[in-house]
């Protein structure tokens, strides 16, 4: 009976599985061993082509560089969470990029330093001549496999060194020599290229060029090899203006008209006008014809923020000058189309021998700088019919009073070399003029606001009669203050506007804290700054109050509503444009590029490689693109960025892997043939 049970109990099921199990584990382990055995010890894993059970790794006998792994690690988790992998990675584990060499990873990362230990000192995006690119000069374009694949651009070429100071629209040398006429300015307006000649090229920097000087420093004196023009030098170096000293230019901060310096000269109009109050009641003032921007570089130490325009004429380089001493600048010129601002923008607007013939056509010029002054605003003229007794100025200057005495401007003083007017702060002087008496008021129905390839009109400009525009806040307060004109920003919302004016201004805020936390955006050398898509300006807002020392040019585009008049209300700078198209400045102009919800808009009527290409032209080597948008369009956007020479890298936002939003974080770098 024992014999038979104990026969019994190795035929039970249980005892057979576990005999197979060891028999199966004794039978891999025999296999495992053996296949491992020639040389040095391989990982093993399961393959899944047909006909294979194991593998060797594909990284076998293949050297990694440890310390470039971690940077890079360390680089691509720095943000909100971590960046999610693209589709396309999964060839990536194969053909390993060679890793950079250990001095550009401390320079281009800046978080491990020489000796391999982690540091928080670093810089970012200076511009280092030992980690310039060799880029060549070639065109690559892969047109993709089977119909109806996009095509890809590998590589852009670098544009022929002609091209350094390239601005599109100004420069269509075509396009100028078949207009009409260029009696009133029009070869200093907007002619840009058919869309077969659009820019398709990266734009180069001049030879030596360097990392900018930064702010303040860069008022008084900029490299040489940045801007190497010495033509203002020989034409105003006696006037105060600009000298050359070594490898850079010195701004003494004098101009035609104080050549003892702005600063003086600031304070004699304060003086003149006491309620100008710099700072306070004057926050945005616009200088025309700017010359390199002495005016306005003094003004910012007032708590002003100035804009300084000037056309592209036989002193070409004066708004590159202030754009390069890192003063907010503009290229524009009064001739026969609005400039691109809004009305009631300015609370001055000054002109110190600008050269402009202001009652020409009946003061159609003059009547363009009353569209854009503040109601109770002033114009600053500085200029020798003010104070020459010579009888053909002599002229000019009663020519201007009449004109003046028209438009109802109040000459409040007159003083030396400057006469200041007011403008009135209701409709009720233009009402009582006699019947006939010229420029006539606008029509009601005329939009103030409407700027893009509008003409010049030769009417007075209405003021609103609600006060809309004239009852701004003082300096600080009318940053957060949400304006009266909110009310009449053309969009969807009505009730709410107040509240999606706040809550803007509460999420850029939140959205710039993280910034500075993750990405360390105090210690960038951020000074002009573009935002591509400004709405109420709540980016620009949340830079001020973070206490960047930077200053930004909101842009609104033509496609979404016209929030400019906001913009202003709120004590801040900013233009209307169409992306479709090249901006008015020159290229290397932009420390920092930001574009949130640009491109999943404009895609439907650009080409997003050409406003990349854009991007690239106006952005400084060394400088950053922030792109925060849909992640439909970030595929593209990486491809193009790479194209272009650029170092990308997508990352999440704070709402997680999951969002539809992404970040792309670009690094323009110095490329050179």
């Amino acid at each position: 009976m024992k014999a038979s049970a104990g026969l019994d109990l190795f035929k039970t099921p249980l005892v057979l599985k576990i005999a197979g199990f060891t028999l199966i584990t004794l039978t891999f382990f025999y296999l495992g061993k053996h296949w491992s055995s020639n040389g040095d010890q391989q990982v093993l894993f399961f393959s899944s082509s047909p006909g294979t059970s194991v593998g060797v790794s594909p990284n076998y006998g293949k050297s990694f560089n440890v310390t470039a792994l971690i940077a890079q690690n360390q680089t691509d988790t720095v943000s909100e969470p971590e960046p999610t992998q693209s589709p396309s990675s999964d060839s990536a584990a194969v053909e390993q990029p060679p890793p950079p060499p250990a001095k550009e990873l401390d320079r281009t990362f800046g978080i491990i330093d020489g000796d391999g230990k982690m540091s928080d000192d670093f810089e970012v995006g200076e511009v280092d001549p030992e980690v310039v690119e060799n880029w060549g000069n070639e065109t690559e374009i892969d047109s993709g496999a089977g119909e109806g694949s996009r095509a890809k651009i590998k590589r852009f070429e670098l544009c022929p060194e002609s091209m350094r100071e390239y601005i599109p629209c100004l420069d269509n040398v075509e396009a100028i020599k078949k207009l009409k006429s260029t009696e009133k300015g029009e070869r200093f307006e907007r002619h840009c290229p058919e869309k077969e000649k659009e820019l398709n090229c990266l734009v180069p920097p001049p030879k030596g060029y360097r990392q900018p000087l930064p702010w303040p420093r860069s008022r008084d004196e900029v490299w040489f090899s940045n801007v190497p023009h010495t033509r203002l030098v020989d034409d105003k170096g006696g006037q105060n203006w600009i000298t050359k000293a070594k490898d850079k230019f010195r701004f003494p901060g004098g101009g035609t008209q104080f050549i003892h310096g702005a600063d003086q000269y600031l304070d004699q109009i304060s003086k003149m006008v006491p309620d100008i109050a710099f700072g306070n009641h004057t926050r945005v003032v616009l200088d025309v014809g700017c010359g390199v921007a002495s005016f306005g570089a003094y003004l910012l130490s007032r708590d002003v923020v100035p804009l300084s325009i000037a056309p592209k004429d036989v002193h070409e380089n004066q708004i590159q000058f202030a754009l390069e001493r890192g003063v907010p600048a503009m290229v524009a010129a009064f001739a026969t189309h609005r400039l691109l601002y809004p009305s009631q923008a300015f609370e001055i607007i000054h002109c110190s021998r600008c050269r402009i013939n202001w009652t020409r056509d009946d003061g159609i010029l003059l009547l363009e700088v009353n569209r854009m002054m503040r109601a109770g605003g002033y114009f600053a003229w500085a200029a020798q019919p003010v104070y020459k007794h010579e009888q053909a100025l002599e002229e000019q200057w009663e020519e201007m009073l009449n004109l003046t005495t028209r438009l109802c401007w109040e000459l409040v003083k007159k003083e030396g070399y400057i006469a200041i007017w007011q403008k009135p702060k209701n409709n009720s002087c233009y009402l009582s003029r006699d019947e006939g008496v010229s420029p006539p008021l606008c029509d009601q129905d005329d939009d103030p606001d409407k700027v893009w390839y509008v003409d010049l009109k030769p009417c007075i400009t209405r003021i609103p009669e609600n006060g809309y525009g004239a009852n701004v806040t003082a300096w600080p307060a009318r940053l957060h203050t949400p304006p009266d004109r909110l009310q009449s920003i053309q969009m969807d919302a009505y009730i709410s506007r107040k509240e999606l004016f706040k809550a803007e201004s509460k999420y850029w805020s939140e959205i710039i804290s993280g910034y500075v936390r993750a990405w360390h955006w105090k210690q960038l050398k951020l000074r002009n700054v573009l935002d591509m898509k400004a709405g109420f300006g709540g980016f620009a807002a949340a830079l001020i109050d973070h206490g960047f020392n930077s200053w930004v040019m909101n842009v609104v585009p033509v496609s979404g509503p016209n929030t400019l008049p906001v913009i202003y209300d709120r004590g801040l700078l900013g233009v209307m444009h169409d992306w479709c198209e090249p901006f008015d400045t020159y290229p290397r102009t932009y420390d920092l590029l930001h574009a949130s919800g640009l491109f999943s808009v404009e895609r439907k009527r650009c080409n997003m490689s050409t406003i990349m290409l854009e991007m690239d032209r106006i952005l400084r080597p060394g400088g950053r693109a922030y792109i925060r948008d849909t992640l439909d369009v970030m595929e593209e956007l990486q491809e193009i960025a790479n194209a272009m020479g650029w170092h990308s890298a997508l990352h999440d936002t704070s709402e997680g892997p999951h969002a539809s939003y992404r970040i792309l974080v670009c690094d323009k770098r110095l490329l050179r043939s």
